[in-house]
């Protein structure tokens, strides 16, 4: 099963650990930096093309982030 809390844990830790403030990762993203605060704080998730253009602007797998893995590994419930 996909849990959206742990996307959301994903992609608040990506965001702290790239180095990048959220303002320059906002401006990189085209959005406005309270959107990258949201992230962050795991209040929302991007849309699909700005969570695209997350995973290449920080260089990140999709696969990992959506915990895509481990979807395919547990068995079914």
């Amino acid at each position: 099963m996909i849990y959206l809390e742990k996307i959301r844990l994903n992609i608040a830790d990506a965001i702290k650990q790239s180095g990048l403030t959220q303002t320059e990762l906002a401006n990189k993203l085209g959005i406005r930096q309270q959107q990258i605060s949201c992230y962050v704080k795991c209040e929302k998730l991007p849309s699909l093309d700005t969570f695209a253009k997350l995973c290449a602007i920080l260089e990140l797998e999709a696969n990992e982030i959506l915990c895509v893995d481990d979807y395919f590994t547990c068995p079914p419930n």
